[in-house]
């Protein structure tokens, strides 16, 4: 999966107790597979999302591990057969549900396992955090952490390292709450028409956001788009070992500029979101005004921000809410 980028921002100065908020967003789909006769196909989407926060000296301070998991199946014909409409939950949202304890036999659940390595993960460098935590399999090296986390970390580890080495000063200081929230949906998918492929697609708004108290002390809002695209006989026609790119790691190859005239690209726009929503409580940023589009109608915000805010204002109010 490649590593979400960090947004165009300037930095401000830092103050003596400030510290870095990072993000990483990386997708996979190279699990899903092609209908057959006697099975549906499926495209199965797995979106691994890590926030962090880092001093200067590069430790880290705070850590939250999460995951998208979402299936859309088809059969035989294209047909979509999954609801989607239904709500798309991360495996932390998921809890117990996910189903580690139930049917695979393990004493802790997924959400417990990667707590543990986000927990292990503060006070440590990056590489201090690669050299003890995993061995060369990828599971747990270090005995307390194995106590809990059964599963594989490795991917996890990277994830941490990603979102380090992408932080940047947001406004957030020691001590303020880290929060990781995500707005997921499968509800752009589409059956095939005609010479048109069918589509699954997965959308997720992700932020990585830190608080002290109401107040929003930081904000790092990314996107991605996951598609995978199969034609009416429910073989799939994507190149499942591609690498998918988040809305900031696109930059201007998202095409709002080129393909929306828009001023600004979309990784601009949301820098300039999370930005104006810096200092801000949720209820203040609930209560922006927008237009008859859901776009921004203050003159300050709009000079930037030109798309529809609805999805963020819905976001920055879930991480709030934590």
């Amino acid at each position: 999966p490649s590593a979400t980028e960090a947004p165009a921002a300037t930095e401000a100065p830092a103050s003596a107790d400030a510290v870095k908020t990072g993000l990483y967003v990386g997708a996979s789909v190279s699990d899903s597979k092609s209908a057959t006769a006697e099975e549906n196909g499926q495209a199965k989407f797995d979106v691994t999302i890590v926030a962090v926060t880092v001093s200067d000296e590069g430790t880290i301070e705070s850590c939250v591990i999460d995951s998208i998991p979402a299936t859309v199946k088809f059969d035989a014909s294209g047909a979509i057969t999954s609801d989607i409409s239904a709500a798309v939950p991360t495996k932390n949202e998921l809890g117990e549900g996910y189903g580690m304890k139930a049917y695979a036999g393990s004493k802790y659940e997924w959400n417990e396992q990667v707590a543990a390595l986000a927990a292990y993960a503060v006070g440590k460098s990056v590489e201090e955090l690669k050299k003890g935590a995993v061995d060369e399999t990828g599971h747990a090296a270090d005995a307390d952490l194995a106590s809990t986390a059964t599963i594989y970390l490795g991917g996890y580890v990277s994830a941490i390292e990603a979102a380090v080495n992408n932080a940047q000063h947001l406004g957030a200081v020691s001590g303020d709450k880290l929060v990781l929230a995500s707005l997921n949906s499968v509800g752009s998918s589409k059956n095939p028409e005609g010479d048109k492929a069918g589509t699954a697609q997965l959308d997720a708004d992700v932020t990585a956001m830190t608080m002290n108290g109401d107040v929003i002390t930081s904000c790092y809002i990314d996107s991605i788009q996951a598609k995978v695209n199969f034609d009416t006989t429910g073989t799939v026609t994507t190149d499942l070992s591609a690498p998918i790119l988040t809305k900031n790691a696109l930059g201007e190859s998202y095409g709002l500029k080129a393909y929306a005239g828009s001023k600004y690209e979309w990784n601009e726009q949301a820098a300039a979101f999370a930005a104006y929503v810096t200092g801000k409580t949720a209820q203040e940023v609930a209560g922006i005004a927008v237009n008859e589009k859901t776009a921004p109608a203050d003159a300050d915000l709009a000079a930037t921000v030109t798309i529809s805010i609805a999805g963020f204002q819905a976001l920055i109010a879930k991480a709030a809410a934590q």
